[in-house]
């Protein structure tokens, strides 16, 4: 009997790079079977890694198959061919020693795609360059690329945020959703998704150079193109985060800022990366989030 293909979910891999470059899997065969009335050993099965968050389409039908979205999870893309039966099952008082036997029939093939969404509990949302990858280097260990131009982010950051023992939390900075990413513009429906799979929402604003922007047109946009993507993310528990309070300028605007938020709904919060105020604080609030609790004003 030959071996099957299963897919398993690995939480030491972060991207599906390595299956780019293996395009074809396979498993082993069965061996034939051996004298004195043996069976041949049973092909090993293959067990090929991926990410957790990993969906597994048909790649005829579109059909989502598997959704290995917990850690360990597994499933069988394409199983092994049945064996076939040796002489030994021919036999008869008539025929003790037969000479035909039965041929095995092939294992499955598949043509499979396979889609990663990043699981995580808090999701950074904001246009570029308002501090997210800063934010998330401050918090946690992910050391993702910071610069000063937009999109320098190109692919999402996961970092591992703590507030003390038992207390830790998984928050994804999730790059290039700017107007129309819903529609293809930057790189939104390629990151759009991954916003699919998170808790809580962590919306960051700020003041920006360009005198067209304003930071609640900004907050407006985005969460239009949320609601074009999918109803449901425009109404998930979210937190307003105003960056860089460092700058005079931000910290002057900040009281206008809340008002706007406050028709909107939610609740703010202030923060500079750079020195460190209000970072922990911040993170409370999204704990609080995530444990269902109401927010305080």
């Amino acid at each position: 009997m030959g071996g099957d293909i299963i897919l398993q979910a690995d939480t030491r891999l972060t991207t599906l790079l390595d299956l780019r470059y293996r395009r074809v899997l396979r498993a082993s065969s069965g061996e034939h079977g051996r004298g004195s009335d043996q069976y041949g050993r049973g092909g090993e099965p293959s067990i090929v890694r991926v990410p957790v968050g990993t969906q597994v389409f048909d790649g005829e039908t579109d059909e989502l198959i598997a959704d290995l979205d917990a850690i360990g999870a597994s499933f069988v893309v394409a199983k092994g061919g049945r064996g076939g039966r040796g002489n030994i099952h021919f036999k008869t008082s008539f025929d003790r020693a037969p000479t035909r036997a039965e041929k095995g029939e092939p294992g499955e093939r598949r043509t499979l795609r396979l889609s990663l969404k990043l699981l995580a509990d808090v999701g950074l949302l904001g246009y570029p360059n308002v501090g997210k990858s800063t934010y998330i280097s401050s918090v946690s260990r992910a050391r993702p690329k910071i610069a000063d131009y937009p999109f320098t982010t190109l692919a999402p950051n996961l970092g591992v945020a703590s507030l003390g023992e038992d207390r830790s939390f998984v928050i994804a900075d999730i790059p290039g959703i700017i107007e129309g990413a819903s529609e293809g513009a930057g790189l939104g429906l390629r990151f759009l998704k991954h916003i699919e799979r998170t808790r809580v929402l962590f919306h960051l604003i700020t003041l920006d150079p360009e005198p067209s922007r304003e930071p609640a047109k900004d907050f407006d946009t985005l969460m239009e193109e949320l609601r074009k993507f999918d109803a449901d993310l425009a109404s998930r528990p979210m937190l307003i985060g105003v960056s860089k309070i460092d700058l005079p300028e931000v910290r002057e605007a900040l009281p206008k800022i809340k008002r706007a938020m406050k028709k909107r709904g939610h609740k703010v919060v202030a923060f500079s990366s750079a020195t460190n105020e209000g970072v922990q604080e911040a993170l409370q609030e999204l704990e609080t989030l995530l444990r269902g609790e109401p927010q305080q004003d």
